[in-house]
């Protein structure tokens, strides 16, 4: 086995864009991630597609941890993060889940390579063939000029912060949609109360 070294964790290095404030949204500049990525289009409470992309996801980054870590290069499985988008951008504020398009993202290291990746889904395929393993993807997301917040509490409580992004923070700031709606799950909801869950609210943004 290769000399072990310290794990990468993308919360601790890049803090600011994992640890937002509550209180407002704040401007951050993102830069160009790459993740493991699976689509799909409908409500997440209640789609079999959703529930299998996430279970792909993590079975794929864990073997990849697991690969990586045996030549040295251990790094920590980032949070669930999502990418949500729909013709109506008011079906966030009002919640109509059955519209919304959606792509389910896990961060990949620096160091892993395409290769890496292919040989990790791969080697999930062989032990969980039950999943759709085929669906997921390698993804390069750059999203620059962002706002974003921390949100406390359950899901579908977002919709007020959501409102106030989008009908007052936004157009005061002179800034208009660059890219889908962005979440990052810090908390397990299997683990944690709803009115507890911790979630990043980002929106990629472009002067008007």
């Amino acid at each position: 086995m290769a000399e072990q070294t310290a794990k990468f964790d993308f919360k601790k290095d890049f803090a600011p864009l994992y640890r937002p404030t509550s209180k407002r949204w704040a401007s951050v500049e993102v830069p160009t991630f790459r993740f493991l990525a699976v689509n799909g289009h409908g409500d997440p409470n209640t789609s079999a597609a959703y529930a299998q992309a996430v279970e792909s996801l993590y079975t794929v980054a864990y073997t990849l941890k697991f690969a990586l870590k045996e030549r040295g290069q251990d790094f920590v499985v980032p949070p669930l993060e999502g990418l949500w988008s729909a013709a109506d951008p008011t079906s966030f504020v009002e919640r109509r889940k059955d519209e919304w398009d959606w792509s389910m993202l896990i961060a990949v290291p620096p160091f892993a390579t395409a290769e890496d990746v292919e040989s990790a889904r791969e080697k999930a395929s062989a032990k969980k063939p039950e999943l759709p393993l085929s669906a997921l993807a390698l993804r390069e997301i750059s999203e620059g000029r962002s706002l974003q917040i921390l949100h406390v509490g359950a899901y579908d409580d977002e919709g007020p912060i959501l409102r106030e992004l989008h009908e007052k923070v936004m157009p005061d700031g002179g800034v208009t949609f660059n890219g889908p709606h962005h979440e990052i799950y810090l908390s397990d909801p299997r683990r944690v109360a709803p009115e507890k869950l911790k979630t990043v609210l980002r929106q990629p943004v472009r002067e008007v």
